[in-house]
């Protein structure tokens, strides 16, 4: 790949197009809900005793109905779950971090039409998705009624 001057022009707009996102109120409003989220130490507990217990989960997973704590694991990392996601810190963060998200997608819808109608850009966001019911990568060869 050459480095034309070209490219080193759209890296440098990219570069700058970053820094202008970064100096944004909801990129600051992330940042700030992400160290919050890891320096509150209720918030650490609930997360590590999330991620301990969904590591038993997924052992517990290759057995399936037919593990002997089958039950007691599936209620107790639903408990853990909803536990982590009722914490004030870790909402707070996937608000923000959802905020965040759809900027970036909007940013790289705008950028894929500009240069054709026909870029496929994937966002993860159905509001973005145009054209057929799924957005054409459903995968189940035009079951869904998209031109797949």
């Amino acid at each position: 790949m050459l480095a034309t001057l070209e490219r080193v022009k759209i890296i440098e707009t990219a570069e700058m197009l970053g820094n202008m996102i970064n100096a944004t109120d909801i990129a600051d409003k992330y940042r700030f809900y992400y160290h919050k989220l890891h320096q509150d130490g209720r918030t650490k507990a609930k997360i590590e005793a999330f991620v301990k217990m969904k590591e038993v989960y997924e052992d517990v997973q290759r057995f399936g109905r037919y593990h002997p704590d089958y039950k007691q694991v599936m209620r107790k990392v639903r408990e853990l779950k909803r536990d982590m996601d009722l914490d004030e810190n870790v909402a707070n963060f996937r608000k923000a971090e959802n905020e965040i998200q759809s900027i970036l997608d909007e940013i790289s819808m705008l950028i894929g039409k500009a240069v054709s109608a026909n870029i496929k850009v994937a966002t993860g966001n159905p509001f973005f998705e145009t054209g057929a019911a799924c957005g054409g990568g459903c995968g189940t060869g035009g079951g869904c009624g998209c031109s797949a």
